[in-house]
Formats: structure tokens, C-alpha cells, sequence
């Protein structure tokens, strides 16, 4: 009688340890861009080992930067944190091959900062501090 009692319990904190991990990633979905309204995204959030945030945002259907109006060189991803202002996490690169739609880009990082929300601006320098005024996409 005590093994089905050791299964049980092994089958628990499997079931325990499993759901824990798979609750601590947070989706987070881009809302319909006015800009590029066939636009769709969304991003990965997990906290690491260290306290860290791995981000993996991926997004389709992005407009080529140079067509927006003003014509732009990139977009770069930024984030607003609970305390912390706004970070530049870096530029939105598009994915091209032969089995990849040019449509497509990512961007993965980790961060120190707690994420509030997220947003895509329009820019011609990858290396401001400040997002300029033409916002893409940004979470719901």
C-alpha cells in the first residue's frame, strides 16, 4: 500500500513543479497598430534564475520602416518599467532567408527591469535614449 502512496506523491510534485514553471511565463500581445494595422505581435516574458526578464518578441506583417510617413531607418523596442522610466532594449531586426517571410522580425534580450508594458517606435538612430513620437505597436 505504500507504493501507490510514493507514485502518487511523485506524480504530485511532478504535476506541482511543472505548473510552476509554466506560470511564470507572461504573453504579452501587441494591440492593433494604426500605423501598420496588419501588424501583429507578442512577447515572451520569463524571470531567469537570477531575477533577470528574457524577452522574445516577435512580430508579422511589419511595414518596411522606409514606406511609414515620415519615412524612418528602423524600429526600435523600448520598455516601460514599474519604476524605472523607459529603456531602449535595441533595434527590431528582420528575419530574412530563404524559408522566412521578410515580413517578419525579433528581437531577444534580457533586462534587469521589470516589464510594464512595451511599445515599437519608428527611428533613424538606433542609439537614443528617448523614444521619438511615431509609436508603432505597443501591448495591451
Amino acid at each position: 500500500m505504500k507504493q501507490p502512496n510514493k507514485c502518487l506523491s511523485g506524480i504530485s510534485a511532478i504535476l506541482l513543479l511543472t505548473f510552476t514553471i509554466s506560470s511564470c511565463a507572461t504573453n504579452m500581445n501587441f494591440a492593433t497598430s494604426t500605423v501598420v494595422p496588419s501588424a501583429e505581435g507578442s512577447v515572451k516574458v520569463d524571470r531567469d534564475d537570477n531575477g533577470n526578464y528574457n524577452l522574445n518578441l516577435k512580430v508579422k506583417r511589419l511595414a518596411d520602416p522606409k514606406r511609414l510617413q515620415p519615412a524612418k531607418s528602423m524600429y526600435i523596442v523600448w520598455l516601460q518599467t514599474e519604476n524605472d522610466g523607459i529603456k531602449n532594449l535595441g533595434q527590431l531586426k528582420s528575419i530574412t532567408g530563404f524559408f522566412t517571410d521578410a515580413q517578419t522580425a525579433s528581437l531577444h534580450t534580457t533586462t534587469p527591469f521589470k516589464p510594464k508594458q512595451i511599445f515599437i517606435t519608428a527611428e533613424d538612430d538606433a542609439s537614443i535614449s528617448n523614444p521619438g513620437s511615431q509609436v508603432v505597436m505597443t501591448t495591451k
